[in-house]
C-alpha cells in the first residue's frame, strides 16, 4: 500500500511540473483525435539561469506533442518516469521514442516508431530492449521488430488454476532473451498478411539471494512441473493474417484490428525434444462516445499444443493480478475499458473483464473464470507515449483474500 501512495505521489509531482510549461495553442495531429488546448501561467523568476532552464523545459513540453518527422530525418525525444508493478515493484524506465518516415510526402501515413528502453526496480529487475514498426511507402508493407533480455525474481505458484490458488509461491531468478521479426505485405484495402521469426530463451538461477532470504531449490521448483525442466530455448516460425481500421497504431482513438498467428517450434529448432505449435487470436475495437470518452474493447486467445513447456505457456494478461501467476495451455480473456479525458493531458479510465486459463477445451470450467475489474488516471507525456496508473481487482484466493495490485506504466493496456 505504501509503494501505491508513493506511486500516486510521483505521478502528482509528473503534473505539477507540466502546469508550469503551458502555452496558448492547440495541437491536433493527423489521425490523432486528442487535442491539447493550453493556458498561458507565469512563473516569476529573477534568476537568468533559472529562467533558461525553464524556458527550455516548456519548449520540450509543448513541442513534446508536435510531430517533427515530416522535418527531421528522426523525431527523438526521451521519457523518463517511475512505475509500479505486482511483479516488479517501484522501478525506473527511461525511453527513448523516435518518429520516422520513409516517404515524407505523405501527409496521411502514419510515422514509423523506434524505441529504445531500459527499467530496474527496487527487487533487482531489470530490462533492456528495442522495438518498433517500419511501414514502407503507401504502407503496402510494415516490417514489426522486438529485441529484448529481462532479469527478474519470479515468484511461481505452479501450473493450472487450483495449483495458482492454494500453492504457496516459490521463488527463482529468471533471465529472458527474446528476438522477434515479422513482414507483412497488405493484399487488399487494410488486409495484411506476412511471416516471423522469433527466438526465446528462459534460464532459472536458484544460487542469489533475494532480500533477507534465499530463492527457492531447483528441486521445489521441478517438483511442481510434472518432469518438465528449467531451462529452455527454441525458435518460432510464424504466419499472421491482420486486418487493421485503426486509425493509428500506437493510441488509436477509433477503429477495428483483428490479427491471427500460428507458430510452429521444430523439434530441430529447440531443446524441447520434440515439436510444438500455437495459435492466437487478439481482436480490439475503439469507439468514441462523447467528447473526450474512448469505448476500448480487447479480446485475446491463444492455444498451445500438449507438449508446450510451461514457459511458454499462456499467461494471465488481466490487470490485478501477479504476472505468470496464472498460467496453462490455453486462455481465453475479454476486456472492455471507458476512457475520459477530462482536461489537457489528463484523463481517467474504468475497466471490467474476465478470462479464463485451461489446459484444453475438455477442461474447461466456468468456476474458474478470473474477473478483473478496476479504476485508472492517464497522463499523456508526448504524443504517442501514455503514462498510466491503474490499481485493480481480481479473484479471491483459497482463503478468500481478494487478489489485487497497481500498475505504474507506460502506455494502454491494449
Amino acid at each position: 500500500m505504501r509503494l501505491s501512495r508513493l506511486s500516486i505521489l510521483a505521478l502528482l509531482v509528473v503534473l505539477s511540473i507540466d502546469a508550469v510549461a503551458q502555452s496558448d495553442t492547440i495541437l491536433v495531429q493527423n489521425k490523432d483525435s486528442v487535442a491539447y488546448r493550453y493556458t498561458p501561467i507565469t512563473v516569476p523568476t529573477t534568476n537568468p539561469r533559472m529562467r533558461k532552464w525553464r524556458d527550455a523545459f516548456v519548449r520540450y513540453i509543448t513541442d513534446s506533442t508536435t510531430d517533427n518527422s515530416f522535418d527531421k530525418a528522426i523525431d527523438f525525444s526521451v521519457v523518463p518516469t517511475i512505475y509500479y508493478a505486482p511483479s516488479t515493484s517501484l522501478g525506473l524506465a527511461v525511453m527513448a521514442n523516435g518518429l520516422y518516415r520513409l516517404d515524407k510526402s505523405d501527409r496521411k501515413l502514419q510515422p514509423s516508431t523506434l524505441s529504445i528502453f531500459a527499467t530496474a526496480s527496487i527487487t533487482g529487475f531489470y530490462r533492456v530492449g528495442v522495438s518498433g514498426n517500419n511501414i514502407f511507402r503507401g504502407d503496402n508493407q510494415r516490417i514489426l521488430y522486438n529485441a529484448e533480455f529481462y532479469s527478474q525474481p519470479i515468484a511461481f505458484w505452479g501450473i493450472d488454476y487450483d495449483a495458482s490458488m492454494t500453492n504457496s509461491p516459490l521463488n527463482y531468478l529468471a533471465s529472458r532473451t527474446i528476438v522477434e521479426g515479422r513482414f507483412l505485405q497488405r493484399v487488399v484495402d487494410e488486409l495484411y498478411v506476412g511471416v516471423g521469426v522469433d527466438f526465446n530463451y528462459h534460464f532459472g538461477n536458484f544460487t542469489k539471494r533475494i532480500g533477507k532470504g534465499t530463492y527457492s531449490s531447483k528441486a521445489e521448483l521441478l517438483a511442481r512441473l510434472d518432469g518438465q525442466g528449467v531451462d529452455y530455448n527454441a525458435t518460432g516460425i510464424s504466419l499472421f493474417a491482420e486486418y487493421d481500421r485503426r486509425d493509428a497504431i500506437s493510441s488509436p482513438q477509433r477503429g477495428f484490428y483483428l490479427a491471427l498467428e500460428g507458430k510452429v517450434r521444430p523439434k530441430g529448432m529447440s531443446n524441447i525434444g520434440h515439436t510444438v505449435w500455437m495459435g492466437r487470436l487478439k481482436a480490439n475495437y475503439y469507439q468514441p462516445l462523447w467528447r473526450g470518452a474512448i469505448l476500448a474493447f480487447d479480446l485475446q486467445g491463444e492455444y498451445n499444443s500438449v507438449g508446450t513447456p510451461w514457459v511458454y505457456n499462456a499467461n494471465c494478461v488481466l490487470r490485478g493480478y501477479y504476472a505468470g501467476r496464472f498460467n496453462d495451455l490455453c486462455a481465453i480473456t475479454l476486456q472492455a475499458e471507458l476512457r475520459q479525458t477530462l482536461f489537457e493531458r489528463f484523463g481517467v479510465v474504468a475497466w471490467g473483464g474476465a478470462g479464463n486459463l485451461f489446459h484444453d477445451f475438455r477442461a474447461f470450467e466456468w468456476g474458474s473464470t478470473l474477473p478483473t475489474y478496476g479504476v485508472g488516471v492517464r497522463y499523456i507525456i508526448k504524443r504517442g507515449v501514455t503514462l498510466r496508473f491503474d490499481y485493480g481487482f481480481g479473484s479471491r484466493d483459497h482463503r478468500g483474500k481478494l487478489i489485487h495490485g497497481a500498475v505504474f506504466s507506460l502506455n494502454e493496456a491494449f
